[in-house]
């Protein structure tokens, strides 16, 4: 599946574009996911923290 298929399944809320182009994933949508994929997202609502490696309550 090419990135374009998968952007016309996401809802308008579920991801912005950056400025350089790359797709933001928004809290919504990692709560629509369900759980923490541990990458470091930048709107991750579970707390994971990169450096630790832990998920850290908020």
């Amino acid at each position: 599946m090419s990135l374009f298929e998968r952007q016309k399944k996401l809802a308008p809320e579920d991801f912005y574009k950056s400025p350089e182009g790359y797709i933001v994933f928004t809290e919504q949508y990692h709560l629509k996911r369900g759980y923490c994929c541990k990458s470091g997202c930048k709107h991750c609502p579970y707390g994971y923290n990169r450096k630790t490696g832990k998920i850290e309550k908020k």
